[in-house]
């Protein structure tokens, strides 16, 4: 087999040529990162602590990033508090109980003046299918997403051994 120098070339030179197809096809085809234009819209993308009882959920779209922590839930009322790294103009947040409802949105107040970090209390969330649903206003530039709230609920493997006892 290794006789044939036809053979012996082509083993060597098809993975040469697979990678820079490979590259050459992400060069052309891929989309490049640009900054957020302002008077623009972007969805945010919530990140997988979204999905677990972690008490927190990221939201994300480049390097613009927010962290949400249940600060408080009760059977009434549910306390969020959110955290940014950039200065906000403002934050609007619902709470719907399928994907496909609307409900008006709800104002989060400034904590303190860097406009970095805010807080707000809804009404509790009926089920961890329930979603929360986000606007931000940063710089003129609209950030919106949304997240099922399973992560309103902390609860860790400590908790339950806690409670057991």
């Amino acid at each position: 087999m290794f006789k044939n120098k036809h053979i012996l070339i082509a083993l060597l030179v098809a993975p040469i040529l697979s990678i820079l197809a490979y590259v050459g096809t992400d060069l052309a085809l891929s989309e490049k990162p640009h900054a957020a234009k302002e008077g623009q819209e972007y969805k945010l993308v919530s990140k997988s602590n979204c999905r677990y009882t972690s008490g927190l959920c990221d939201m994300a779209n480049g390097e613009f990033k927010v962290q949400f922590r249940s600060e408080a839930l009760s059977s009434s009322d549910l306390t969020l508090s959110l955290k940014s790294k950039f200065a906000l103009d403002g934050v609007k947040v619902s709470l719907v109980d399928s994907e496909d409802q609307t409900a008006p949105p709800i104002n989060m107040n400034a904590i303190d003046s860097s406009n970095l970090n805010w807080n707000v209390v809804l009404p509790a969330p009926k089920s961890d299918q329930s979603w929360l649903r986000v606007a931000i206003q940063a710089d003129g530039t609209v950030y919106y997403g949304d997240t099922q709230t399973a992560f309103v609920t902390y609860e860790t493997l400590f908790t339950e051994d806690h409670k057991a006892q």
